[in-house]
């Protein structure tokens, strides 16, 4: 685009009568279109591994776990989504191969969900790909990423995130 959207939606703001509210408008538009920029490049990257931001994270979760195994409700817990998201990944990181569902030795209400050989070998190499092509050149200079991370850890912290 030739000119900023967000920065002609700021000038119109102020130009409505809502200056006090201006700023934040362009901060919060900004931060939700750079989370959609960074998501597409990072789907980009996770398309020829097969899997999407979503399954790469329960991948992750698993290749970090002491056993390589975690209950699902923890997965859905650590993760802070839905189960019903967690069933929908690993349903389809199941159907991939990737990983396995096993019952619970102890509860027989939970399942138990462990990464198999192929899906630690998906999680490395889309891994290797990510810190390459995203993670390594997030788009800001080295200096500035400490302050970003922590002024989003600010917003995430004052929506009691964490």
């Amino acid at each position: 685009m030739p000119s900023d959207p967000i920065a002609e939606a700021h000038r119109l703001w102020v130009a409505h009568g809502w200056a006090d509210a201006a700023d934040g408008m362009a901060a919060i538009t900004s931060l939700m279109r750079a989370q959609q920029i960074v998501l597409a490049r990072v789907e980009a990257v996770l398309k020829p591994h097969g899997i999407t931001f979503a399954r790469y994270e329960v991948l992750m979760l698993l290749y970090f776990s002491r056993r390589h195994s975690l209950p699902m409700t923890f997965i859905g817990e650590r993760l802070q989504v839905h189960p019903t998201s967690v069933t929908n990944a690993v349903d389809r990181l199941q159907a991939a191969a990737l990983v396995r569902r096993t019952p619970h030795p102890h509860d027989r209400r939970s399942t138990i969900v462990e990464l198999l050989p192929a899906g630690r070998e998906v999680a490395e190499a889309a891994t290797a790909d990510l810190n390459d092509q995203v993670f390594g050149a997030p788009w800001i200079k080295p200096a500035e990423i400490t302050n970003l991370i922590e002024v989003i850890a600010q917003i995430r912290r004052q929506a009691g995130d964490f």
